[in-house]
């Protein structure tokens, strides 16, 4: 029989707080609820989505939503910074009913899966990909019979079925199920981060080889690296179009590691009959820049490419595990290369790395305001769960705080304790780099008016430079008016500290370009 599930997505509201970031907070469909909501349609399944990202918390909203629908089951997806949201929603949704199945999935459930059956009302939680583990749900299947979950027992005991072997052909999966959202919701997204609106969030592969101790990628999508064939990328993109959006994210964690197979991708999608303005909005790896692949990528539609360059520091690259050809000397080359293609530029930075020193966070700091960058962003390095860094942290009482709330991404919170620095020191070296690379750095700035004027976004670009200058770099945490915090349950994390998240490794799937995926919707 089929069952009615609700699929709630939190608000992002508080983890971008009233801080300088709030000015890009992302307004998009979320891609990972998008793809476990048309498994279960695939299966007969009735779903609807619950999408607060651009509206502060309300559980209101909420439970309005669950009285009107009256759901079989509820799935909600979780970051740390959004894990209380889950907690509090979990005890609202067993408030108006105990028959409802309420599970967890996504980043930080998947890091701490019993912790976070611990902390709150959930039934179960995921581990990993969800597609099928959450459609097997709905299907009424036995918690225990189900690979990739965490579950609460009859008697308040819980146990676990170990990790799901990872989907390794992609294109056996059914198109994301982007037409639950409301359209009209993503004409929201800021102008400095998207072109033509509405935008909309895929992936054309998963997962990644690399092993940096402050990303936690691998807990969710394995180690490794899977690919969907080029057509079935084309056929997603038409897909989009189709339903309306104009623009779309691309989430892949190392798209262009393997170039042959990129341009393939970059080739598929300009043959179709669709015109879709994209980015490589996820960060891509500086030693894959290729002049070639860049006049690919432009060529396809692709506007804007992110690097995740960290640090100004090859010593601190190679300690958290990006070092080898990922160097300073080589993304100087990557953000030419990009730049003679005529696609935009982004860089990510962090300080307080766990290497870091005050010499190599100024080294940062000169070389992000050297780069020609078109946008940048840097934020305190936050050891997350999930990461080599929160478990090295955690083996040595480092950590100083287990509220989720205080983990928002751009904190003002002394979360940890570093093992060189202060946090008042790097703090300070996170504003230094806003007002060095960006307030008081006349390249920078011209180099936003020459774009401002040739893209014809320069009123905008003034717009938001405005709320840059009026907004703190950072903000404290805007408390959202929960449901009942009396009423979570509670872990006592001093006394049984969270264990390394397992996760699983999957070889690398070669996808012939020729291959003629079967397209579900």
């Amino acid at each position: 029989m089929p069952n009615k599930v609700l699929l709630i997505n939190p608000s992002y509201s508080a983890s971008y707080g009233g801080s300088k970031v709030s000015i890009v907070n992302p307004v998009a469909p979320t891609l990972g609820l998008a793809t476990i909501a048309a498994t279960a349609l695939q299966r007969g399944h009735e779903v609807e989505m619950l999408d607060m990202s651009w509206r502060p918390y309300n559980f209101e909203l909420v439970r309005d939503h669950v009285l009107k629908s009256k759901p079989d089951i509820v799935g909600i997806t979780a970051t740390t910074p959004l894990m209380n949201q889950l907690r509090d929603m979990s005890v609202l949704i067993k408030d108006i009913s105990k028959d409802i199945i309420v599970v967890g999935g996504g980043a930080h459930p998947s890091a701490l899966p019993e912790e976070t059956l611990h902390e709150s009302m959930l039934d179960a939680v995921f581990v990993g990909e969800a597609d099928y583990s959450f459609a097997d749900i709905c299907d009424g299947k036995d918690f225990s019979k189900i690979e990739g979950l965490v579950y609460r027992g009859k008697s308040g005991e819980i146990f676990s079925t170990g990790l799901r072997t990872p989907i390794e052909n992609l294109d056996d999966l059914p198109m994301p199920a982007w037409h639950l959202y409301n359209i009209k919701d993503y004409y929201r997204m800021s102008r400095l981060l998207a072109r033509r609106l509405p935008i909309v969030m895929t992936e054309f592969s998963r997962g990644c080889v690399y092993k940096c101790d402050f990303c936690a990628s691998k807990i969710t999508l394995a180690l490794g690296y899977r690919k969907k064939s080029p057509k079935r990328c084309a056929e997603e993109v038409k897909h989009m179009y189709s339903l309306g959006f104009r623009e779309f994210w691309l989430t892949d964690d190392i798209f262009t590691s393997d170039q042959k197979w990129a341009k393939k991708v970059c080739d598929a999608i300009t043959e179709t009959d669709v015109y879709m303005t994209w980015t490589c909005t996820n960060g891509i790896r500086v030693e894959s820049a290729d002049d070639d692949l860049f006049k690919s990528l432009r060529k396809s539609g692709c506007y804007r490419v992110a690097f995740g360059f960290e640090s100004g520091n090859d010593a601190v690259l190679k300690s958290f595990g990006k070092g080898g050809r990922a160097t300073i000397k080589q993304a100087k080359k990557a953000v030419e290369l990009a730049r003679k293609s005529g696609i935009e530029t982004i860089g990510y930075f962090l300080v307080g790395l766990s290497a870091d020193t005050e010499e190599s966070m100024n080294d940062t700091v000169e070389f992000a305001r050297k780069l020609p960058l078109d946008m940048m962003k840097s934020g305190v390095a936050i050891a997350f769960p999930g990461t080599k860094m929160f478990n090295n942290y955690v083996d040595k009482g480092l950590i100083r705080s287990f509220d989720w709330d205080e983990y928002m991404i751009f904190s003002d919170k002394d979360l940890f304790s570093h093992e060189k620095l202060s946090f008042k020191t790097i703090q300070g070296y996170m504003t230094k780099f806003f007002r060095r690379c960006i307030l008081f750095n006349p390249r920078f700035i011209l180099r936003r008016l020459i774009r401002g004027i040739k893209t014809g976004e320069f009123f905008w670009d003034v717009y938001y430079a405005i709320k840059f200058y009026t907004l703190p770099a950072t903000a404290s945490l805007i408390t959202s008016e929960y449901y009942s915090r009396e009423k979570w349950p509670t872990y006592d994390f001093s006394k049984k500290p969270p264990k390394p998240a397992k996760y699983q490794t999957v070889r690398k799937t070669n996808i012939k370009a020729e291959d003629k995926p079967e397209i579900r919707v």
